[in-house]
């Protein structure tokens, strides 16, 4: 009789139990849909080279579950600032001099704002038209962007935004890396060290500040003490003021001949520029001789 009441007993846990297994495997093999970004912010990178021309990226999405959908799934995308000013409050807070900016439309075409996912496949993409020349190195652009359901559609609440960045690049330096140039040379004959950042302008063209000023991210500072410093085909350097800057190339010092060089040692490579200038900043004139080294590590 005991062992009878235990059966008894026993029933409704096994009828628990099966159908726990019933919605877990159910979720397992669920498609949930989810747009591929990274992070918590749901970022997705790209980089772009200036090279005056179309760029042509991606905004994609992707399908869990244990199996791949055995229909198309199709999930529409459409502008939405909301995940913009979340990543600004998240990151500045109040400080809004720091705040990304929406990559302005003339930048980018996004011709079908929709992605599908193929039935049998997992992934699915749209095309992003990017232009990229003429954006500041000094900001941090975004498109903005939310999906939403269709019919058949599930999509993960946490990965149904992103915020497509766009960073440029030339064959000199990237935004989206530290480019720190090594700087030796002299200071009005003084030996100075120390190190530099590059930042992308052109195709051809780079922005360093001058001599050994220290680098501040305002827009003030970085358009009192940069220079330019543009690439010609023959590899030789002409240095130009940013905007306010008073700079004056110096040609023909036979060890910091205005020349940018890729050099090759021991299996290694580094982006060298030997240049010659004078500049003028506070009422002091100061003559600079420098090289600029950075190892490529493509």
């Amino acid at each position: 009789m005991k062992r009878k009441y235990l059966m008894i007993l026993a029933i409704p846990f096994a009828l628990s139990a099966c159908k726990d297994n019933e919605i877990f495997e159910k979720e397992m093999y669920k498609n949930v849909v989810a747009l591929i970004s990274a992070g918590n912010q749901n970022i997705f990178q790209e980089v772009v080279p200036l090279t005056g021309e179309e760029y042509v990226g991606y905004i994609a999405a992707s399908a869990g579950g244990t199996h791949a959908p055995d229909q198309n799934m199709t999930i529409l995308l459409e502008p939405d600032k909301a995940p913009l000013d979340k990543y600004n409050r998240i990151s500045f807070d109040a400080d809004e001099r720091l705040y990304a900016k929406l990559l302005p439309s003339s930048k980018y075409t996004i011709e079908d704002y929709k992605v599908q996912i193929n039935a049998g496949e997992r992934t699915g993409k749209t095309m992003v038209k990017l232009y990229a020349d003429g954006l500041s190195p000094d900001s941090t652009y975004f498109i903005s962007l939310k999906a939403t359901e269709t019919a058949g559609v599930e999509l993960n609440p946490k990965k149904n935004t992103i915020l497509y960045q766009v960073q440029i690049k030339n064959d000199y330096a990237s935004q989206a890396t530290a480019s720190l140039y090594n700087m030796t040379g002299t200071a009005n004959d003084l030996v100075t060290a120390g190190n530099k950042k590059m930042f992308p302008l052109d195709k051809n063209k780079v922005r360093i500040i001058a001599g050994n000023t220290s680098f501040e991210s305002n827009e003030t500072h970085i358009a009192n003490t940069s220079m330019i410093l543009e690439i010609g085909e023959d590899k030789k350097v002409t240095i130009k003021p940013y905007k306010n800057l008073q700079v004056t190339q110096i040609n023909n010092d036979p060890r910091y001949p205005n020349t940018y060089h890729l050099e090759e040692a021991f299996g290694r490579k580094f982006h060298v520029f030997q240049i010659c200038y004078e500049f003028t900043l506070n009422k002091v004139k100061t003559r600079m001789q420098e090289e600029l080294r950075l190892e490529v590590t493509k």
